[in-house]
């Protein structure tokens, strides 16, 4: 996390984060994982740059909306089963790319509920637009 941080083209950047948002979704290659909705753990970080993301007026279009982020979760696990997380971090990264000032995008997944002997298993990717 700390090498993205450094990554030049996020210099003059602002990071908008969402931690440990707990969703119920239909995920999962086993046949008991698409019997029932299983509890996913995202954490998204969208990086904007100042220019595009500092209110002179303090009015909330100035901003990129935390709202974005939660809707944009919701949409994409409303659209049926899911079987891999790296299928659906790629799927939110993506979309979080789609909005005009977000320059780059981390989102993690995790599945807190797989193992007894482990706190999640999860993914992680980090995506920057090209020019």
């Amino acid at each position: 996390m700390h090498a993205i941080l450094s990554h030049p083209a996020l210099v003059d950047c602002r990071r908008l984060f969402l931690r440990d948002y707990e969703i119920y979704i239909n995920i999962g290659v086993h046949d008991f994982e698409k019997k029932a909705e299983q509890r996913v753990i995202l954490n998204v970080d969208l990086y904007i740059p100042l220019a595009m993301n500092t209110p002179t007026q303090d009015q909330l279009d100035e901003v990129v909306d935390y709202d974005f982020m939660r809707e944009t979760i919701k949409a994409r696990a409303s659209q049926g089963h899911i079987h891999l997380q790296e299928t659906f971090c790629d799927d939110i990264v993506t979309a979080m790319l789609l909005h005009p000032k977000v320059l780059a995008a981390r989102v993690s997944t995790a599945k807190p509920d797989v193992y007894p002997d482990c706190h999640s298993v999860g993914v992680e990717v980090f995506r920057i637009k090209t020019s």
